[in-house]
């Protein structure tokens, strides 16, 4: 009598090489999702921008609807709390409701406060560079710190040319970064 192996002639993968396939996998699939991304905003960008204002405004609507649900659930809130959740709740589905009402102009709004927003923190963050060089001669740290604050007063005097250049680098690094995660995939375990 010979001893059969019902497990004979097929391939077991061991725990690594299955945990290799799955991250091979999630890192190839987030790569594509990446770069469709990053291409979609490079031959579209104001359609691109119009559904990012839409997922923008559905999450307005959502999270109205949570404060208002919030608002008559909450027993143990006060008064005040409750008046709180009411008024940010009619905020946020008035919001929501406009901006789905006007998908074009909630983009280039949107564009305009990513503008504003890089701007500033553009800004910021020069003034703590060159700050934080003080006393220490790092040429580089102001080097740095100027470029930073000059870069912010652009964005600041034009911040709807500036989010939409902003936008496009978006775009050209969401499909590069993509393109190197599938890359990278293929890699991993060889």
């Amino acid at each position: 009598m010979t001893d059969s192996n019902p497990l004979q002639g097929t391939v077991q993968n061991s725990p690594f090489e299955e945990l290799t396939n799955m991250a091979r996998i999630a890192l190839g699939l987030s790569g594509l999702v990446t770069a469709v991304i990053g291409f979609l905003i490079l031959i579209w960008p104001g359609h691109t921008a119009m559904v990012v204002a839409a997922m923008f405004a559905i999450y307005a609507l959502i999270a109205g609807i949570v404060q208002a649900a919030l608002a008559i659930f909450a027993r143990r809130a006060d008064a005040l709390r409750r008046v709180g959740y009411v008024v940010t709740a009619i905020l946020l589905i008035v919001a929501g409701i406009i901006m789905l009402a006007n998908l074009r102009t909630a983009a280039a709004s949107l564009a305009v406060l990513l503008g504003i927003t890089v701007g500033i923190l553009w800004i910021l963050q020069g003034i703590g560079s060159v700050l934080s060089s003080w006393g220490q001669r790092s040429v580089w740290a102001v080097v740095f710190g100027a470029i930073s604050i000059v870069a912010g007063i652009v964005l600041l005097t034009s911040p709807a040319w500036g989010g939409a250049f902003l936008w496009l680098m978006l775009g050209i690094s969401l499909l590069v970064l993509g393109l190197i995660q599938i890359g990278h995939a293929f890699s991993i375990g060889k």
